[in-house]
């Protein structure tokens, strides 16, 4: 089950659907743009804290689950902890996956 959400978070990054980068997530956060923010769970204490303060003060949905290499390899980029889906059919599809 957890790896054909990894499916699906490939399939949003090819499709252009993600947002990638910690600056340009919190950018898209507070413009409302992001539907669901995916978080490594081998992240920095800092960095969990700044993405899942921004997402509950702006009513974003997050998860924090696979470690970084497996969420780098579902998108083909390396040293990702956190990726912003921008879509809401790709966003509800993956949090029925992971619920």
């Amino acid at each position: 089950m957890k790896q054909s959400y990894l499916n699906i978070v490939g399939l949003a990054f090819r499709a252009g659907k993600c947002t990638l980068g910690e600056e340009a997530i919190v950018r898209d956060i507070k413009k409302q743009k992001i539907s669901l923010l995916i978080i490594a769970n081998d992240a920095s204490n800092n960095t969990k804290k700044k993405l899942t303060d921004k997402c509950t003060y702006y009513k974003i949905p997050y998860v924090i689950t696979d470690d970084r290499d497996t969420l780098s390899n579902a998108i083909g980029k390396s040293g990702r902890v956190a990726i912003g889906i921008t879509d809401k059919g790709f966003a509800q599809k993956i949090s029925t996956m992971l619920n």
